[in-house]
């Protein structure tokens, strides 16, 4: 039998200043953020639970918040290992990460 299709979505949830994602109904992972009035968004923790590991949760999570904070016009602060991880194999996001693309 084969596993049915199962929809995932990453949202961002102001109100907890994390991006969430979501594998069908069900909560997977986050990835916790703080913004300042200087544009920066740093990024602080992010984790998806093990019941939901193999899925490509994590990569698709990182991708959509790093897509997101840039077209909202921020720069991006990689303070969680996983999210600074995930951008050093992705350079082609170096200009809006300080550090890389934006020195200070």
């Amino acid at each position: 039998m084969s596993e049915q299709a199962v929809a995932a979505a990453v949202v961002r949830n102001d109100a907890q200043h994390r991006y969430e994602v979501w594998y069908g109904n069900s909560l997977a992972g986050f990835s916790e953020y703080r913004e300042r009035d200087d544009n920066d968004t740093t990024f602080i923790h992010t984790e998806v639970d093990q019941e939901f590991s193999g899925k490509g949760l994590a990569n698709l999570l990182a991708q959509e918040a790093i897509k997101d904070v840039i077209a909202r016009g921020r720069v991006i602060v990689p303070r969680c290992p996983f999210i600074k991880s995930w951008l050093d194999k992705h350079p082609e996001y170096d200009e809006y990460v300080v550090g890389k693309g934006i020195k200070r």
